[in-house]
């Protein structure tokens, strides 16, 4: 376009008057015709405008909800259509193109990447917070504390007591996470069940005295104790032994951030943006100063921020 011009200035004197006027007059209206050509075959979101569709893994759905809410009221043009569903459907709904961005508990793998690749896509992915897998007890349980060598005999039903187990759901994150960290390669026992979501998997654990469930911390922590140091009563929460350290924590965020919890695992964005659009902007949110801070409300550990614990009392 710049050299058009540059042959327009010389070639305009060589015409007279209206002639060389109506050269002009034309070559703008081109010009301008393709301006509004790449205005509608270009982007049609900014980092605060737009709309798009993301995908989020389930577990997270109140905090995301909560981001989402922030992130609308600090950008009115900006319309965030998130899908809440099984981390598996997630995955897919990225690799297909039906959503911009996914929140995650893994990053791509190297086949997932270099399939994008084949389709020219490149993906950027960032840990923005340390979430946990809490194991969950019936109140009247005789146990509290549990190793990995008793979390491994529990998933494939060689455990010395019969637990029923339960997860959240066939693709879950959970479920994905405890088979790949804690029994790779083995299979699961015939006394292992999911459920339909979180709750009911808290539900079922409340009313079973035989059963155990797997979920994320959020959706256990009692979000009435300003210290965070609490855990819905309906329940307990066992405390999980780390072998390395030699002592048993429960999932508070002081002890998943240095992931001495031994069921500690990352929340990562991962969007395929090549310009700044709005996912590149809601990924941004999420891992400054206000998203952080949603992150560490809701009892997860903010992976982009300093956050500073206070020493504190705790009851094993």
């Amino acid at each position: 376009m710049i050299v058009f011009f540059k042959i327009l200035t010389k070639i305009a004197p060589m015409f007279r008057g209206r002639l060389s006027l109506g050269l002009i007059s034309c070559s703008l209206l081109f010009f301008a015709a393709c301006q509004e050509d790449a205005k509608k075959d270009g982007p049609k979101d900014t980092i605060s405008s737009g709309e798009i569709n993301i995908s989020v893994d389930e577990t997270y759905t109140p905090v995301i909800k909560e981001q989402i809410k922030v992130f609308d009221s600090s950008y009115p043009e900006a319309t965030i259509n998130a899908s809440y569903k099984p981390e598996a459907e997630c995955i897919n709904d990225f690799l297909t193109g039906n959503a911009r961005l996914i929140l995650v508990t893994r990053d791509l793998t190297d086949q997932e990447k270099q399939s994008l690749e084949s389709q020219k896509v490149i993906s950027t992915s960032m840990a923005v917070a340390k979430d946990a897998v809490a194991v969950i007890l019936n109140k009247n349980a005789d146990d509290s504390v549990l190793s990995i060598s008793a979390l491994q005999g529990i998933l494939t039903g060689q455990y010395k007591k019969d637990y029923t187990v339960v997860f959240d759901g066939q693709g879950s994150s959970t479920l994905r996470f405890m088979l790949d960290s804690i029994i790779p390669g083995e299979k699961l026992g015939k006394n292992v069940f999911a459920t339909n979501s979180n709750d009911s998997v808290i539900q079922y654990v409340a009313n079973n005295p035989n059963a155990i469930g797997f979920v994320g911390v959020s959706h256990v922590s009692d979000f009435d104790d300003p210290a965070g140091l609490a855990f819905i009563n309906s329940i307990k929460v066992a405390s999980i032994y780390n072998d390395s350290l030699e002592k048993a924590y429960q999932p508070y965020q002081a002890f998943i951030a240095p992931e001495w919890y031994p069921l500690t695992r990352k929340l990562y964005y991962i969007h395929k943006e090549t310009y700044y659009g709005l996912a590149t902007g809601f990924s941004k949110f999420l891992r400054e100063q206000r998203g952080q801070l949603i992150f560490k409300q809701s009892r997860l550990f903010p992976n982009k921020v300093n956050v500073i614990f206070r020493e504190a009392q705790l009851n094993d």
